[in-house]
Formats: C-alpha cells, structure tokens, sequence
C-alpha cells in the first residue's frame, strides 16, 4: 500500500509546519467546460489581491514567511514559493491559464487562499511518497527539459523510490508525476508554514476537495498531517 510519509529530517526544520492532503479516486480530469475553469481562476486572482496590499511585493505577509522558509534549506538559485510565482502574475496583471481541471481546481483554491498548491499522479509513484530532505543523486527531469537535474543534498523535496517528484519543496514538479487530463487517482497538498494561518489551511483543504468531487466526480479524503501525524495511506 503506497503511503505519504513526511521524514524526521523536514520536522527538525520546520516543527511547526502543517501539510493538508487530498487524496482523491476514482476522478475524470478530461477537459471539459473551459469557461467554468476561466471563470474559477479569475475570481481566485481577485480575491487574491487581498494579500497584496502592501507596495513592496516582499513585504507582503503571505510571500514574507515562505522567503524565510526557503532560507532554511538549500535551494536552486532563483527558487521561489510557488505561492509567490502566482501572486507576482496576478500582481503583474498577466492571467493564469487553463491547464486541466486539477490544475485550474488547486491553482484557483491557492490564490483564494494564498497558499502553495500542488498535485500529483498517484498512480505515477514508485512507492511511497516522501517529504523529506534530499541525498542529491535522485533523478529529476521538470517539464520542458530532456536531461535529469538532480535536487541539491538537503534540499527539501517530494521524492519516492524512483526520484524527485517535486524540488525545493513546491518550485518544480517532476514531469513524470505531473497531473493529466488521464489522471484517475490524484494526490493533492496545500502547505502551511505560518501557525496563525491553521483555519484558513482548513478551509482550503475542504473547500478543494469539495470542487474536485462537485466537478470531476469520484471520491475525495482530506488529511492535515504535523509532528504528531506524519503519514496517511494514498489507498
């Protein structure tokens, strides 16, 4: 049975840190409905603009916290939050496009919430799924590329027995992983690193996994996982 383990090793960086999972079965991820999924991630990227009211990009609370956070491990160079690459677009004015239903389902829950968002094939694992720091030898090939980057030794990464599925915690996602418009079985996070944020991640988490079940059918379970709850079954 293939499980989500969180290892020791990111704790003792971050104790106080929360991941929120969906575990969703049985979905039909095919394109479809286009306009709805537009419409979701427009409305997403005005509400999103809440958390940007201070001038200074930086300086806003929301991107603040996860910069800090990124200083606590080695990173590529230039690797930001994926919470952040969301909110410059929006800052900027430049749309977010339709990817798939997954895709534009996170995306839209992220920018409502100002949370990094990601999502992955279950089916694409090579056993478990782990968040953890990394040796420096797993095999990364991102979207785009031909050629394996491997992650930094101690960089935090999603790895399984195969290689890296996501580098520098949630910046690059591993093309072989990456979610589909086949995608039947999907594994979707949201991460906290701010304590006082707890209710909003709870809101996030369901909020997610109500859409995922409303628009694309099958089931959806919901895990938020701490230094006291460190794995779940993607069964």
């Amino acid at each position: 049975m293939k499980k989500f383990i969180i290892e020791k090793d990111f704790w003792v960086l971050f104790p106080n840190a929360k991941i929120g999972v969906v575990v969703c079965r049985g979905i039909g991820n095919a394109i479809k409905e286009e306009d709805k999924y537009l419409d979701m991630l427009r409305n997403a990227e005005v509400d999103a603009l809440k958390y940007l009211d201070n001038p200074e990009f930086i300086q806003n609370e929301v991107i603040r916290v996860w910069r800090e956070a990124f200083q606590k491990f080695k990173t590529k160079k230039g690797a930001r939050c994926s919470i952040e690459a969301l909110l410059k677009r929006v800052k900027n004015g430049n749309h977010l496009g339709t990817i798939n239903p997954l895709v534009d389902i996170y995306n839209s829950v992220s920018l409502k919430y100002a949370l990094p968002c990601g999502g992955e094939d279950i089916d694409a694992f090579k056993g478990d799924n782990r968040l953890t720091k990394a040796d420096g030898n797993e095999s990364f090939i991102t979207y785009g590329s031909d050629k394996s980057e491997p992650p930094y030794e101690g960089e935090i990464i999603y790895k399984d027995d195969e290689g890296a599925i996501c580098r520098c915690w949630n910046w690059r996602e591993s093309v072989r992983t990456m979610l589909t418009e086949n995608t039947k079985n999907a594994f979707l996070v949201i991460e906290l690193v701010d304590e006082k944020r707890t209710k909003d991640l709870e809101n996030a988490i369901n909020e997610l996994a109500n859409l995922v079940r409303d628009n694309l059918g099958g089931t959806c379970k919901t895990s938020i996982l701490d230094i006291n709850n460190t794995s779940i079954d993607l069964e």
